[in-house]
């Protein structure tokens, strides 16, 4: 299936993934209040741990495992059967602990646990590193949307009190286990079982470890920060933080869509020696990837505090004041993916992804052991804000000489001033219009949207992109392209 077919698929699936819980979430709130929300975020955020240790990086080592092998029938077999085995071990052993934690630890939050053990059991039979791997986006998009989209109407059947939350919990644990289940039946044909010994299935323990704790660390800053909010300042202000970074993951989907589609075609190229179509293939994925992030975060920004009263009610009004400083972290997520899945990973150079988000990690438990004591919420959003600016410092310093970072740089500050300008015509268009109403804000998002493409537009054609502009098949094939850099 061609790249532009599989982001399609999986931008779709990955956003819609996180669509459909933020389309129940206004209704969540409602029912539940700032401390049901936060107490549900408080158990999930704990669960996920437990799911992240179950899968153990395989999102990267797994795809890049069966890109490496699936040229070759029998050895993608082996890989593949040696692969799962360990997932399998691994998988058991979290289940396992995680029983016992539901059993034993867990204190207000112990229905929601027991309901979100189906998650840990989806650990077991989630293969879609291998689809990945296979460039196979369109099983996991279809079927896992199909699921989900059959949740939220269980949401909004059962879940009528506080009391619920259970409820909640379980629907989305359950739609994860019965998506995983669809979307492994579908590689039924493609590859096949083979006998494998315990030894070799332990001996991808430990790359697959060290990917791993580079996953753990980015779950410090982008989940602890729940937990951390929680037990210090209250499930209130964990139930603000929560909805305030609900929005901004949503937008991130599309920014992990993309580099995860990309990874397993650009490790194939390295493993063909195509350096120079990789160069331009990261140099072209720059510059789309900052036009989109500057596009969200700008507009997110600008329409934060009319957005979130409106989306989840009055009590969640501060939450809109959080999504503010919040939005920056979609450039930063966006410049350091393009990096990671396009150069490092694909070389297997893991060690800088570790350093780097291990740093960024190190930041963000500082930054919230020493400010959310004092600001609650707003304290965990600087230091998620410092630890994911950290992540593309420490990358540069340990790729300075190997990327044209200037030329990158001149990408970012391109699309922050055609986000300003947007962001500006966006605020102008609100205090024109009726306050606080949805078809002022949808207006404005209209008006925003607007000039933005305007002056993308207006920029591709003036420093003639033909690149970007071929893609919106706004040019001729022929003709040579101007935009600078690799080819």
């Amino acid at each position: 299936m061609s790249t532009r077919k599989n982001t399609i698929y999986n931008v779709g699936y990955r956003v819609f993934s996180v669509l459909l819980p933020l389309v129940t979430a206004p209704y969540l709130s409602r029912v539940c209040g700032q401390a049901g929300v936060g107490l549900y975020s408080y158990a999930w955020n704990i669960s996920y741990f437990f799911t992240l240790v179950a899968m153990l990086g395989l999102e990267n080592y797994g795809v890049r495992a069966v890109v490496r092998a699936r040229d070759d029938r029998a050895a993608l077999n082996r890989v593949f059967s040696s692969v799962w085995r360990m997932q399998r071990l691994v998988a058991g052993l979290t289940l396992l602990v995680w029983l016992g934690y539901a059993a034993f630890v867990a204190d207000e939050e112990k229905a929601i646990a027991w309901a979100l053990t189906p998650a840990s059991l989806s650990c077991l039979v989630n293969l879609d590193w291998c689809l990945m791997g296979l460039d196979r986006f369109r099983p996991i998009a279809l079927r896992n949307t199909a699921v989900k989209l059959s949740a939220a109407a269980c949401v909004f059947l059962f879940v009528k009190s506080p009391a619920d939350l259970w409820i909640y919990g379980l629907v989305w644990a359950l739609a994860t286990l019965v998506g995983c289940l669809l979307s492994a039946a579908s590689l039924r044909g493609a590859v096949a079982l083979t006998p494998v010994s315990r030894a070799e299935a332990l001996r991808h323990l430990k790359p697959c470890a060290v990917l791993f704790l580079s996953v753990l660390a980015v779950s410090v800053y982008r989940t602890m920060d729940k937990v951390m909010v929680g037990a210090m300042a209250g499930m209130a202000e964990n139930g603000l933080y929560e909805n305030a970074e609900k929005i901004i993951y949503c937008l991130s989907g599309f920014i992990s869509a993309v580099g995860t589609v990309m990874m397993p075609k650009v490790s194939h190229m390295w493993k063909q020696g195509r350096e120079s179509e990789v160069r331009g293939h990261i140099d072209l994925s720059m510059q789309l990837v900052m036009c989109m992030v500057c596009a969200l975060g700008f507009g997110v920004a600008s329409i934060a505090p009319e957005l979130a009263p409106l989306f989840y009610g009055e009590a969640f009004t501060r939450s809109g004041a959080l999504m503010i400083p919040l939005a920056a972290t979609l450039l930063l997520i966006g410049f350091a993916n393009v990096v990671r899945t396009q150069w490092i990973l694909p070389q297997e150079r893991d060690r800088i992804v570790v350093r780097s988000v291990m740093s960024g990690a190190a930041v963000n438990l500082i930054a919230n052991s020493l400010l959310i004591p004092r600001l609650g919420a707003m304290g965990a959003v600087i230091g998620t804000v410092l630890a994911e600016g950290t992540v593309p410092v420490v990358q540069y310093l340990h790729l300075r000489g190997e990327l044209p970072y200037r030329r990158f740089l001149g990408y970012v500050l391109t699309y922050c001033a055609i986000g300003a300008v947007m962001a500006c015509a966006v605020r102008l268009t609100l205090r024109l219009l009726p306050p606080m109403t949805w078809p002022s804000l949808l207006a404005a998002i209209c008006v925003g949207a607007a000039v933005y493409g305007l002056c993308c537009l207006v920029w591709w054609k003036a420093r003639k992109k033909t690149r970007i502009l071929r893609l919106l098949r706004l040019r001729s094939r022929k003709e040579p392209d101007h935009s600078g850099g690799t080819p």
